[in-house]
């Protein structure tokens, strides 16, 4: 099978994306904060794709990866906007959203807007509300300082990325899409995986968004040693495990 790639104009900006036809539903990565779609876990599940003959779809949200646009710009309304336009034009049918970490709130907040199309949803870390309950607690007197003087704080990253670019913006904009502590409108089917070593988004934080869901068919999967990432090779294959009880034939 042969991934097709293109950009898709959103509001101005193109946003990047990668495609592979093949078997409904169709499988769509949702990376997280500062991430692209050319991580280890995007890559894993396009191989499983390619070899199963599914379909699958990853993208870069606004001002990340190979997408246009000044981070300094971005925001939770702008990231789930993005999301929205490259699943009604560049997809059909039933939908598998895969959300790690801040794609897991990503794909809540779309799950829950187009969840007609919806057969499953898989979250690695999800970090729900992250702006509120997880950015925000965590700054120090220096951080806020900066961003109540300038609007903006360079957060260093332990993942060699960084620093991460933290707006005065993103984060007011962020609390226009709390779900927690839920109720969480998602009916379909739901699996987690959470790292119990996580730094960056605690179990007990994904745990709530799981007890938040109005699933009835919702598996939450604590690994003991695992991290925020869960890129190595017994996570990836949970990962696709998890991805192939929702699109059984």
């Amino acid at each position: 099978m042969t991934e097709i790639s293109g950009k898709l104009d959103v509001d101005g900006a193109a946003i990047a994306w990668r495609k592979l036809e093949g078997r409904g539903p169709t499988v769509v990565w949702m990376g997280g904060f500062r991430s692209d779609m050319g991580g280890t876990k995007a890559q894993a599940l396009a191989d499983w794709a390619a070899t199963t003959g599914r379909a699958f779809l990853r993208f870069d949200y606004f001002a990340h990866g190979e997408s246009d646009g000044d981070f300094g710009e971005a925001t939770i309304t702008r990231w789930r906007g993005d999301s929205l336009a490259v699943l009604d034009q560049l997809t059909e049918g039933p939908l598998v959203l895969i959300g790690s970490s801040m794609g897991g709130w990503l794909a809540c907040l779309v799950a829950a807007v187009r969840a007609e199309r919806l057969a499953g949803l898989v979250l690695i870390a999800p970090a729900a509300d992250m702006t509120e309950r997880l950015m925000i607690p965590g700054l120090s007197d220096e951080a806020r300082a900066d961003i109540a003087e300038t609007g903006l704080w360079l957060r260093p990253s332990a993942y060699g990325d960084g620093p991460y670019p933290i707006t005065r913006k993103l984060l007011e904009d962020g609390a226009r899409w709390s779900i927690l502590p839920g109720p969480v409108p998602i009916e379909a089917p739901v699996r987690v995986l959470q790292g119990r070593d996580d730094p960056d988004v605690p179990w007990g934080h994904a745990l709530e968004l799981f007890n938040g869901l109005n699933s009835r068919d919702a598996v939450f999967h604590l690994i003991a040693d695992g991290d925020h990432r869960l890129s190595r090779p017994q996570d990836l294959d949970r990962l696709i495990a998890a991805v192939e009880e929702l699109v059984a034939d």
